[in-house]
C-alpha cells in the first residue's frame, strides 16, 4: 500500500522500470526545470533545507544542510555515492525502488549532482541483488541513450557520469566511509571523522552520500517545492517514508506512508497480529536500534523525533513486529550473532566485546546461565558503547540492553529454570 507515494508511486504500472514508462508518468521533468529552468544549485539546495527530507539510510539527517557541506570552486572532481547496500537485517526497501523506480533514483543523483557540482557518481549496491543490479544497469543505459547521463545533459553546459560497483555483502559497507574505502579498492573500514567526506571524501575529494530512497524523493521536491513536501509530513520530518513491516504480522511487506503515520495504523496495513496473538514487542528500526514494548508502541507515530523521544531510533524504517510467542533472550542471542560476524574487527571494544556479548548471551539460552551474566551483559556493553570508530558496535549493544531494561524475567526464568519462559507457560497452558 502506497499513500500519498512519491518513491514507490508507479511500482504497480507495467514496466514502470523503463525510460519511457517513467517520462510518460513525468518523470524527468525535474531535471528539466532544473536545467533548462534554470534553478541554481543554491535554490535547490534551499528547497531541499525546506523539505525537511531527512536522511533515509537510518541516521535522518538533514539532507538539504548535508548538501550544503559541499565546497564550492575545489580543484579537481567532486563525488556523488549512493548508498544501496542495504545489509539492516529488517529492510528490504530501497530493493524494491530500484527493481521498479530506478530512473527515480538516477533523476534525483544528477539533480543532486548539479546541486552539489559533483561530476562523476556510483551507486554501491549489495552484490546478492542481483535483479536491482540488472535494473540499475539497463536503466542507466537508457539513460544514456536518452542524453540524460554523460556530456552536455539536456543541451547544457552540465555533465555526469553515474556507474554501478558492486559489493561484496560487508554490512559494515554500509557504513559511508567504509563504503568510500570498499570503492577505492581497500577492506571495507569505516574512517576516523573529521575529516568528513565533503571535504576529504573518495579518492580524497569532496563527496556526499545519501541512500537510495533519499535520491529517490528528490525529483518530487523539486517539481512540486519544499514545502509541498513536507506538508506530506510533520515538521522536521517531511514527506513520506517506506516502512518496511516484517514479523509476526498477516501481510509482511512495505508501505510508503506520510512521516508521522501513528503505529497502529501501520500495523493494520500489515494485516495486523496473528489471531489470538497479544503485541509483544517492535524494533521500529532494524536490529540495530532498540526495542520498544508493545503497549508503548501502539501509542507512538512513526517518525524520527517520536520514536527518539521513547529511547529508540526509526532508522531506515525496518520495523520488526514480535508478538508473545517469541522468547526474548532467543531473538537478541541470534541478532548478537550477527553483529559479532558483522565486526570489521578494527575496533577492540567491538571486535571483542561483541563476541563476549554473545558467548554470553548463547550461554543463557542454552541453559547454562549464571546470576552474574545480567550484570556482566550491562557492564560489557556500557564498555562498547561511544568506544568504536563508527555506530555498528553501538547498535549491535541497543537490543541486548532495552531487552534486559524491558524483559528481565525473561532472562532470569532462563537463568533460574534453564528454559525459556515463552516454552514453560505455553506449555502449562
Amino acid at each position: 500500500m502506497y499513500v500519498n507515494g512519491v518513491t514507490l508511486r508507479n511500482r504497480g504500472l507495467p514496466d514502470s522500470h523503463r525510460i519511457g514508462v517513467y517520462r510518460q508518468t513525468g518523470g524527468y521533468g525535474a531535471l528539466a526545470k532544473v536545467l533548462q529552468g534554470p534553478m541554481s544549485p543554491d535554490q535547490i539546495i534551499s528547497e531541499m533545507k525546506l523539505s525537511a527530507l531527512r536522511g533515509r539510510g537510518g541516521a535522518g539527517f538533514p539532507t538539504g544542510l548535508k548538501w550544503s557541506f559541499m565546497p564550492k570552486g575545489v580543484a579537481g572532481t567532486k563525488y556523488l555515492l549512493c548508498n544501496a547496500d542495504e545489509g539492516e537485517p529488517g529492510t528490504c526497501k530501497d530493493r524494491d525502488i530500484m527493481r521498479y523506480e530506478p530512473h527515480r533514483l538516477i533523476e534525483g543523483m544528477i539533480i543532486g549532482a548539479y546541486a552539489m557540482g559533483a561530476r562523476s557518481g556510483y551507486i554501491y549496491i549489495r552484490g546478492e541483488f542481483v535483479e536491482p543490479i540488472r535494473t540499475v544497469e539497463a536503466a542507466i543505459d537508457e539513460a544514456y541513450a536518452a542524453g540524460l547521463l554523460g556530456e552536455r545533459i539536456l543541451g547544457t553546459d552540465f555533465s555526469f557520469d553515474l556507474a554501478v560497483h558492486r559489493g561484496a555483502g560487508a554490512y559494515i559497507c554500509g557504513e559511508e566511509t567504509a563504503l568510500m574505502e570498499s570503492l577505492e579498492g581497500k577492506k571495507g573500514q569505516p574512517r576516523f571523522k573529521p575529516p568528513f567526506p565533503a571535504s576529504y571524501g573518495l579518492y580524497g575529494q569532496p563527496t556526499t552520500i545519501n541512500n537510495v530512497e533519499t535520491f529517490a524523493s528528490v525529483p518530487d521536491i523539486v517539481l512540486h517545492g519544499g514545502e509541498w513536501f513536507l506538508k506530506l509530513g510533520k515538521p522536521n520530518n517531511g514527506g513520506t517514508k517506506i516502512f518496511s513491516v516484517t514479523g509476526h504480522v498477516r501481510n509482511p511487506g512495505n508501505f510508503e506512508v506520510p512521516m508521522g503515520t501513528p503505529f497502529r495504523d501501520l500495523l493494520g496495513m500489515a494485516g495486523g497480529l496473528h489471531p489470538g496473538r497479544r503485541l509483544k514487542a517492535v524494533i521500529p528500526g532494524g536490529t540495530s536500534t532498540a526495542m520498544v514494548a508493545g503497549d508503548a508502541m501502539m501509542e507512538l507515530a512513526m517518525d524520527y523525533d517520536s520514536i527518539s523521544k521513547a529511547g529508540s531510533a526509526l532508522g531506515a524504517g525496518s520495523v520488526i513486529v514480535i508478538d508473545d510467542s517469541v522468547c526474548i533472550v532467543r531473538v537478541v542471542e541470534r541478532i548478537a550473532r550477527f553483529y559479532m560476524h558483522e565486526s570489521c574487527g578494527q575496533c577492540t571494544p567491538c571486535r571483542e566485546g561483541m563476541g563476549w556479548l554473545w558467548r554470553v548471551l548463547h550461554r543463557i539460552e542454552n541453559g547454562q546461565g549464571r546470576e552474574p551474566d545480567l550484570d556482566l551483559l550491562q557492564n560489557v556493553g556500557s564498555r562498547i558503547e561511544g568506544r568504536t570508530i563508527c555506530a555498528l558496535a553501538d547498535g549491535g549493544v541497543a537490543p541486548v540492553v532495552s531487552s534486559l531494561r524491558l524483559f528481565p524475567e525473561e532472562y532470569e526464568h532462563h537463568i533460574r529454570q534453564g528454559s525459556c519462559l515463552v516454552t514453560d507457560s505455553r506449555s502449562v497452558a
